[in-house]
This record gives C-alpha cells, sequence and structure tokens, in this order.
C-alpha cells in the first residue's frame, strides 16, 4: 500500500507540473482574446469601415443604410448582409458577440444592450483626418485587426499625399451647397475634406442661417470659386430643393465652376473620403490651370 506520505508528494509533483503548463504572469494576461465571429454594426459610419476590416463571414447584420448607394460608399460591399433597424430585439435576435455603434447612435439601445451585459463598442465620429485614423484604430481593435487597420490607414495617408499642395499657396474658396440651402462651416468633415483638398471654406464669409443653411440670394451675391453640389440636380424631386433648380443657380453654374461629388463619400469621417478629396482635388487642378495668365 502507497504510504499517505508518498501520495501526497505525488499530487504535490503532478500539481506542479501541470502549473508549469499554464501560461502565468503578465505573458498570460496579453494573451488576446478571440476576435469576435458574430458582429453587429448598428451605425452608417461603422458600417462602412467595418466591411473592409473583417469577412463577410464575422458580420451578423449592418444598418439599415449600410446597402444604400445614395448614402453608403460600401453599398456594393454590404449587399447581401442582414440589415438591423438598431432596436435592441432586432440586434439581440443576431446574438451578436461584439456590437459597434456611433457614441449617439439610438441612445436607448444602446444603454439597454449594456445593461444586459452586451458587449458595446461606441465609435466616436471623425470631425477631421487625424479622427479618420482615429476611428479606424478603435473599430480595428474592437475586432481584432489592428493590423489590418493600420494598413487601412497608410492608404488613406498615401492617397493624401496625392492631392497635397504649396502650403504657402492661395487657395481657392469653395462651398458646398446643398437642398435647402444648406452647406457646411467650419469644424466637420465636409470642411476638412474642403481643405484637403486645397480649398478655402467659402461658408465660413457668408452669413449662416439656422441649421447650417445660407439663402440662394447670398450665394449669387458673393459667389465662390467652386460649388459643390452633393448629388445631380435631377436626383431631387421635392420641394426643398427648389434652390439647387433655381434659375438663379443655373446662371450661377454657367458662370462659375462647379462639380458634384457624391454625398456618400463624405457624409461619413472615413477613408473612403479620400475618393471624394480627389475629386475636389482635381477640380482645384482645373480651375488654377484656367485661371493662370495666358
Amino acid at each position: 500500500m502507497v504510504s499517505v506520505a508518498k501520495a501526497s508528494a505525488g499530487w504535490r509533483l503532478a500539481h506542479l507540473a501541470f502549473a508549469i503548463l499554464l501560461p502565468t504572469g503578465p505573458a498570460a494576461l496579453a494573451q488576446p482574446s478571440p476576435k469576435p465571429q458574430r458582429i453587429v454594426s448598428i451605425n452608417l459610419c461603422t458600417d462602412q469601415i467595418l466591411l473592409d476590416l473583417v469577412p463577410r463571414a464575422r458580420i451578423r447584420a449592418l444598418s439599415m443604410l449600410a446597402a444604400d448607394p445614395a448614402v453608403s460608399a460600401a453599398a456594393e460591399k454590404a449587399a447581401g448582409i442582414a440589415t438591423t433597424r438598431g432596436d435592441a430585439e432586432t440586434v439581440l435576435g443576431f446574438d451578436p458577440d461584439l456590437v459597434l455603434a456611433g457614441t449617439f447612435s439610438t441612445p436607448a439601445t444602446v444603454s439597454l444592450l449594456e445593461r444586459i451585459g452586451q458587449r458595446v463598442e461606441k465609435i466616436g465620429l471623425a470631425s477631421d483626418i487625424a479622427g479618420i485614423r482615429t476611428t479606424i484604430r478603435q473599430i480595428a481593435a474592437a475586432v481584432g485587426e489592428r493590423e489590418k487597420g493600420e494598413a487601412l490607414i497608410d492608404g488613406l495617408d498615401r492617397a493624401l499625399e496625392g492631392t497635397r499642395r504649396d502650403a504657402g499657396a492661395a487657395k481657392p474658396s469653395a462651398l458646398i451647397y446643398q437642398v435647402n440651402g444648406l452647406t457646411a462651416g467650419s469644424g466637420n468633415i465636409a470642411d476638412a475634406m474642403l481643405r484637403a483638398a486645397g480649398f478655402a471654406n467659402h461658408a465660413t464669409h457668408l452669413q449662416l442661417g439656422h441649421g447650417g443653411s445660407v439663402p440662394l440670394e447670398s450665394v449669387v451675391a458673393d459667389p465662390p470659386d467652386l460649388l459643390v453640389l452633393s448629388g445631380s440636380i435631377d436626383e431631387y424631386r421635392t420641394v426643398v430643393a427648389d434652390n439647387v433648380r433655381h434659375p438663379a443657380l443655373a446662371a450661377l453654374r454657367r458662370e462659375r465652376p462647379s462639380v458634384v461629388v457624391p454625398w456618400r463619400y463624405w457624409l461619413c469621417g472615413t477613408h473612403h473620403l479620400v475618393t471624394a478629396i480627389r475629386q475636389l482635388s482635381i477640380a482645384r487642378q482645373q480651375f488654377e490651370a484656367e485661371s493662370r495668365p495666358r
């Protein structure tokens, strides 16, 4: 019969051997957590970044706008993926292991999901180029794809290099002009887009009304060097679009250059903004070439 002392010693040796096999200390704490495999995004802006960071198989659902080409720069890639209205019941129906939301996305839904222990990452929406980098990094970290996030940022920065101009050169002015007279003042992603393309934002010289609107009379009386529209005039059918169909604006467009930069590229602060910046940079180069003394 084995003695109690020998049995106790054997148990201690077995326990020690098992402990040696287990990771301990800082290295163990640094072990990466499993990458989420059932991701739900309930914000249009997080949708578009997520789609370029993870394969479709890891996405359970996107926001209802993700596949709408009028507002989403990633509509083609989002096609066929399930969508959610953003309410808690619908989101939970997808059994997510990660929910991505904007900081202002459906606060009631986000609050409820957090109270029941659901993992929710609230992503701050970018208002400038630096903010886009931060947003990409935040989402990439949440989904366990930091390297892909850095690659996305590298691509953004390389593309921006191709649009840079002499910092000391005088900047032509540009004005974003949308339905109902809406424009973009300073401190937002549209303003950052104009500046990155080498323009001065003409809205800072105009008196903006309620909600960031500017009367058509002000635009005609003090026009920018470039008028930037968010869509073709033919796309608008509502009364609030009377300003972009007005004969006075048509006359101004015959006298001054204008460009259509689809809203889907600059509605959100994502890496897709570079597409809009490129379009504006080309328009700026054309304006500068035509303005040179002959």
